[in-house]
């Protein structure tokens, strides 16, 4: 009896280190050979519509959602007092190839070309890419043309493939607009770097803003 006791705890503890020790080479593996991050969303480049002149908003053609082209007249500030020379600068154009992301401004309303107004905003779907943030004590193992593995929480057990395409040249903090404390007591925050990774290929409608977890292969 006592013999199958010692060959039960035998086992019991032979399972129990091939499990630690099984655990212990899959965090060694990844993470000498992958960067992963959870801090990382699908973005795109915005660009902001806004009127040259300033003057009552009479034609704003487009909602949340359509197609523009590039060059497409999709809205008109009143022109009364223009020259006819610079009747063109009342007219709203779509800045590029894209979607009608954001509408900020309804027709009716008086828009002011000196504070520069963003009445819509415009993003081109197919140049779509995944912002990654990367801790600093990281961020030195991550090179551009590495292959990326992307999760989009949207599109649940699909996995895309990407590549690194650029690192930041700062780190978040460095935009923020708050100023530094100025008291004695200081908390040491490992800062995070933007890394811009470049998806190889999509065919499905990827949204902006959404999460996106990525696995940087490092080698």
């Amino acid at each position: 009896m006592k013999e199958k006791r010692k060959l039960i705890i035998s086992t019991i503890f032979v399972a129990m280190l091939i499990t630690l020790g099984g655990v212990g080479y899959y965090y060694w593996y990844n993470n000498n050979n992958f960067i992963s991050t959870e801090d990382s969303k699908v973005a795109g480049d915005f660009v902001k519509i806004s009127p040259q002149v300033s003057g009552k908003l009479v034609e704003f053609n487009v909602k949340e959602g359509d197609k523009v082209v590039k060059d497409q007249i999709i809205g008109r500030i009143d022109s009364i007092g223009l020259d006819d020379s610079n009747i063109d600068t009342s007219l709203l154009r779509a800045p590029m190839n894209g979607v009608i992301i954001k509408k900020q401004a309804n027709v009716g309303e008086y828009e002011s070309s000196a504070s520069t107004p963003t009445l819509a905003m415009v993003v081109d779907p197919s140049q779509l890419y995944v912002t990654a943030n990367i801790e600093e004590t990281k961020v030195a193992k991550v090179k551009p043309g590495q292959i990326v593995e992307i999760s989009i929480d949207q599109f649940k057990g699909r996995i895309f493939k990407g590549k690194v395409e650029s690192i930041g040249d700062a780190a978040n903090s460095a935009f923020s607009m708050l100023p530094s404390s100025s008291s004695s007591t200081f908390t040491k925050v490992v800062q995070k770097v933007p890394v811009k990774i470049l998806f190889e290929k999509t065919d499905v409608n990827l949204l902006p803003g959404t999460n996106a977890p990525v696995k940087i292969h490092i080698k």
